[in-house]
């Protein structure tokens, strides 16, 4: 029995020696910076290296530290927990296993590692790699990917928005454009100030230094309204290259960038953008409107906002031009009433005054005092001929009612204007000079009576014009078979506002009482059935300028 108890210690001692001795064989581990433990065949774990022990320092036993690991092996169907465990995994496989694990400590902080398991005989050798670092790294450049794609996106939407917004922002001031003209065009039948508020917004919208409305003449278009710049040629004739006029005939609006403004006029320093908008009623083309700016950028939406004005200026003009036809009509034949009333009324004391006056010339002859008998001739043919001039003006009065009744004749225009001078002495006498640059004139086929009406209003107007003293200088000349006739006043001017509005039956500047404002619309009607063209010149303080221009036939 003895010898039984002495063979077991033996047996003990001599299995701690091997033990001890295996034990320090795997010392070697201490010097790794993994994490190492070796676990038996038995599930019991031998060996922990230091780091091990530093890392899992509340490591107790292999089947709570299994719990804490976890890997992304998911069994399916398993109700063993153990199933879940890479150390599990691990000791139950033949071979050498690798996986990347998660362990979650007493703290419930979660740390990553490779986890690699050598099978050395019984034994199997766990290498813990600690990832975690790479691993938050990894987790932390996902979230900054994300991030980063978040933010990109929301860059874009920014970006997205900021376009909806200034989309919106230039749709509204379209819109508002559109609108204030609009209602412009609505509220007025004025022609010249509906033509002043388009071009004067077009103007401060595209940044354009000169703005104008041209009306439509056979090809050519006549400047009727202007906005801005300089040495303006207001009623003057102008034209455009044939790719210009095929463009805007094809009712699409022209941009270009050149030097030239038409054809003829004055080259720029700098290279211009021209935009030429064509106005259109129905498939007539009455006008063009003209931009100039020194701006060069592409025009998109703007197109849009010129083209919708254009329509509505197209109906505005028209409409305004049938309204204004009316109203002169209204006049004209209200007028045609008037005259006819004057006429008879005047004609009965110029009867009586023309048979008297002829009575005095046959006493004359009987009057023995020479002195007194030649005065009373001379008093007697002024008179004669001052009878004679205010039945033509009847005639020429009732004539201009029934203008198909008119007869065209040969006339000496110098010397209807000296008669129409001779008229109005009383008015220019001892106070306004009469300067005359005729020139040499052939007689000129036309209506004398009316063109003197013309002449009439016109000098009556300069001479009112005339506040003191002044001068009227009258210059006639003919060139190409044109007759031009030019009446220049010394008096107070034609405000700018005004100049457009002086031909417009009804309108007067002399106040309520004193002018018809039937004058100048007479003169422009009377010039218009002359297939000719009358414009003024004026400036505030300096004085006015008709010029009157007749194509001979």
């Amino acid at each position: 029995m003895l010898l039984y108890f002495l063979t077991l210690h033996l047996l003990a001692v001599s299995n701690h020696f091997f033990y001890n001795i295996a034990m320090k064989k795997f010392d070697i581990f201490n010097q790794f910076r993994d994490a190492v433990i070796i676990v038996n065949k038995f599930s019991e774990v031998v060996y922990q290296n230091y780091t091990f022990k530093r890392w899992f320092a509340d490591f107790t036993d292999l089947k709570k530290f299994s719990h804490n690991l976890n890997f992304n092996i998911c069994p399916l169907n398993s109700e063993n927990i153990e199933n879940y465990s890479p150390i599990w995994h691990a000791l139950s496989s033949p071979e050498n296993f690798f996986a990347n694990v998660s362990y979650q400590d007493s703290q419930n902080k979660l740390y990553y590692y490779d986890l690699t398991v050598q099978k050395r005989g019984r034994y199997s050798i766990f290498f813990f790699s600690d990832v975690s670092a790479n691993n938050n790294l990894f987790i932390e450049k996902k979230r900054y990917s994300k991030l980063q794609s978040d933010y990109n996106k929301l860059k874009e939407e920014i970006a997205d928005l900021e376009n909806i917004k200034q989309k919106a922002q230039s749709q509204a001031i379209r819109i508002a454009l559109i609108n204030k003209v609009s209602n412009t065009i609505r509220e007025s039948m004025d022609i010249s100030k509906i033509l002043q508020s388009v071009l004067s917004e077009l103007a401060n919208m595209f940044g354009a230094f000169k703005a104008y409305y041209a009306s439509n003449e056979q090809g050519k278009f006549r400047i009727e309204e202007t906005y801005g710049g300089k040495n303006v040629t207001q009623g003057g004739l102008i034209t455009f290259d044939s790719q210009t006029f095929d463009t805007i005939s094809d009712k699409k609006i022209s941009v270009v960038h050149c030097m030239k403004e038409y054809i003829g006029a004055e080259p720029f320093k700098q290279s211009i953008m021209r935009v030429v908008v064509p106005v259109f009623h129905l498939q007539n083309l009455i006008g063009v409107i003209v931009l100039l700016s020194y701006q060069k950028r592409e025009l998109n939406e703007e197109l849009e906002i010129l083209e919708a004005i254009s329509f509505q200026l197209g109906n505005a003009i028209i409409r305004a031009e049938l309204q204004l036809q009316l109203i002169n009509s209204e006049k004209m034949a209200s007028l045609g009433q008037l005259v006819a009333g004057i006429a008879h009324e005047i004609n009965t004391p110029v009867a009586s005054i023309k048979s008297n006056n002829g009575l005095i010339a046959k006493v004359i002859p009987q009057i023995k005092d020479e002195e007194i008998s030649s005065l009373l001739k001379e008093i007697n043919e002024i008179d004669s001929e001052a009878i004679e001039r205010i039945s033509k003006i009847v005639v020429s009065l009732k004539k201009f009612v029934r203008l198909d009744e008119s007869e065209l004749q040969e006339a000496d225009i110098n010397k209807e204007l000296d008669l129409t001078l001779d008229l109005i002495r009383h008015e220019t006498k001892n106070r306004i000079e009469i300067i005359k640059n005729y020139g040499q004139l052939p007689l000129i086929k036309c209506y004398p009576n009316m063109l003197n009406q013309v002449f009439t209003n016109i000098l009556v107007n300069a001479c009112q014009a005339i506040e003191n003293t002044g001068t009227i200088t009258i210059t006639t000349q003919y060139e190409a078979e044109t007759l031009t006739v030019s009446i220049k006043d010394t008096g107070k001017g034609i405000p700018e506002d005004e100049l457009q509005k002086i031909f417009t039956a009804g309108f007067t500047t002399k106040g309520v009482g004193v002018g018809t404002g039937l004058g100048l619309a007479i003169c422009a009607k009377i010039i218009e059935k002359h297939e000719g063209k009358i414009i003024v010149n004026s400036e505030v303080g300096k004085g006015s300028e008709f010029i009157i221009t007749i194509y001979s036939k």
